[in-house]
């Protein structure tokens, strides 16, 4: 039996890549879906933000220098390039998903509608939300807290590349140790940047518990989602 009913998943868009220097690896994302589809066939609703990383690294050197906003409205693009990718290999892996843009590019992905949002993870179907919050200087980190608390998910699971959240950076700092538990005045106070501060503020606000966990460890968002003792829980 599942710990949770309805989860929102923050999966980066540099998880995409694999050890690819950009874009998006096939077997990579084809992994990933195989794994939430596990989730999702037993019952768990599944909602996903996704960064926009992998595509925008490509293009960094020429936004070196650019407006703020205009290289985050860029960002949030990718975002929806990664989002429609990613329904793609869910529809292969024979799982319904649906992409809700907060940006209007109707041709391509539906605007987000929370109820049609919340109509569509009750009918099991995985919700992809693209292009962040709509709004620069707000990341997708902040963008999973809000529609996290908005859709009434009961904890956001944050996909990272490291299993972890931990007192230094562990590729650095060999006795860098990890928390198994940590209170989000300490994440903010430690300026651990698992997640930005808003993030973290928004969850501790909304009393919506983060679990920090390694994306590239086979089965563990299974056991994350069964309530085991992945990775690091943030809480109050």
């Amino acid at each position: 039996m599942a710990a949770y009913k309805r989860v929102l998943l923050k999966l980066s868009g540099e998880a995409l890549m694999g050890e690819d220097p950009y874009g998006i690896n096939r077997a990579t994302i084809e992994r990933m879906v195989s794994e939430v589809a596990e989730v999702s066939r037993m019952g768990v609703e599944m909602a996903i933000v996704i960064g926009g990383g992998n595509i925008f690294r490509g293009v960094a050197p020429a936004a070196a220098g650019m407006d703020r906003a205009t290289a985050d409205y860029m960002g949030m693009m990718a975002t929806v390039m990664n989002s429609l990718a990613l329904q793609d290999a869910f529809r292969h892996a024979g799982v319904q998903a649906r992409v809700q843009s907060a940006l209007n590019i109707e041709q391509v992905v539906e605007p987000y509608i929370r109820p049609k949002a919340m109509r569509y993870l009750e009918e099991g179907k995985v919700v992809i939300f693209a292009a962040g919050t709509g709004n620069p200087f707000f990341t997708t980190d902040t963008a999973a807290a809000l529609r996290g608390s908005e859709i009434g998910a009961e904890i956001v699971l944050k996909a990272t590349k490291v299993d972890g959240i931990y007192t230094a950076d562990p590729k650095k700092d060999p006795t860098a140790t990890r928390y198994e538990t940590i209170t989000f005045n300490e994440a903010i106070s430690k300026n651990l940047e698992v997640m930005d501060a808003t993030a973290f503020a928004l969850c501790r606000d909304q009393k919506l518990p983060i679990r920090v966990f390694s994306i590239n460890k086979p089965g563990a968002l299974y056991r994350v989602v069964n309530g085991e003792n992945e990775g690091t829980l943030v809480h109050m």
